[in-house]
């Protein structure tokens, strides 16, 4: 229920703040007496595609607190939290980005995420189960895994794609709705239900069809994320982290607004696999075993 009422919440205020966005614009409605003004729908629909993307990814680090549960480190009380503090701190320097916020989430999973709008201020939270049952080489490296991925600015980078995306689904989805309600329907009065009903499930869709290209680069930048925190601490223990992730029983718990973030995925096959954030394990362990990257020294 939390998670549904923060969903809510985090849609709702896009709906507002971007509907207020095209009032101060000054842009007229996209459809006409005289028909579609292409102009005016596409300002809407990059309003509303770009604009929400990026709102999301403004309110990426106090969605993902809430809907986690997850606890940011302040204070380390206890010998774990201070090293892994300290742990992410040396990261951060090797990679040149400020210190990431440190949290726990409370899972008895094994799996981290990151998120964030900025490289230097970002959140890296690390599951209790995973500080639980895997040793601290693995988990660095795990750690080093989400702070490659705010190195390479990949929320940012998935933020423009699934913003595009959006922005062209909106645009295409009301010439569709559009279309139907005029010329089959033959409605010439304003536009009927034809054209919203034909325009959600257009939406729907096309939204389903471009999802595949962001699930692709989803899947990109785990690879680029995995090869990354070898630079960083070695190709054995980012191996063996991947290794203890498969070796796990059970999926992944992440909320689905949260799936691509975390290290570890669900496992898909056949067409399902088009649409999985993450790459398989094996996939992933061969990768980084075939990989040209130089020997780890500390």
């Amino acid at each position: 229920m939390r998670r549904v009422i923060y969903f809510l919440i985090t849609n709702l205020a896009i709906v507002i703040v971007l509907g207020i966005v095209l009032r101060l614009l000054g842009i007229e409605p996209y459809i006409t007496p005289y028909g579609l003004n292409y102009q005016s729908l596409l300002i809407f629909a990059a309003v509303f595609g770009m604009g929400g993307a990026f709102i999301s990814l403004a309110l990426s680090k106090w969605s993902a607190k809430r809907l986690t549960r997850a606890q940011v480190i302040t204070s380390p009380v206890s010998e774990t939290e201070r090293w892994l503090v300290r742990t992410i701190s040396e990261l951060a320097s090797k990679a040149g980005i400020g210190m990431p916020e440190v949290a726990v989430y409370p899972s008895d999973d094994m799996n981290a995420f990151a998120t964030g709008m900025k490289r230097n201020n970002s959140l890296v939270a690390v599951s209790s189960g995973m500080l639980r049952r895997m040793d601290k080489e693995k988990i660095r490296a795990v750690l080093a895994h989400e702070i490659a991925h705010v190195k390479n600015g990949d929320m940012i980078t998935l933020a423009l794609i699934q913003g595009v995306v959006n922005t062209f689904v909106i645009f295409f989805a009301r010439i569709i709705g559009y279309t139907v309600d005029r010329v089959i329907l033959r409605n010439e009065r304003d536009h009927g239900i034809g054209f919203w009903v034909t325009t959600i499930v257009a939406e729907i869709f096309l939204s389903i069809l471009a999802s595949i290209i962001v699930f692709w680069f989803s899947r990109k930048r785990e690879y680029r994320a995995d090869s990354g925190a070898a630079d960083f601490v070695g190709r054995k223990p980012m191996i063996g982290a991947l290794e203890s992730l498969k070796a796990s029983i059970e999926q992944p718990h992440l909320p689905d607004q949260m799936a691509a973030f975390g290290i570890s995925g669900t496992k898909k096959r056949g067409l399902r696999a088009l649409f999985a954030t993450h790459p398989d394990l094996d996939d992933r362990i061969r990768a980084l075993a075939e990989a040209q990257i130089p020997d780890y020294k500390p």
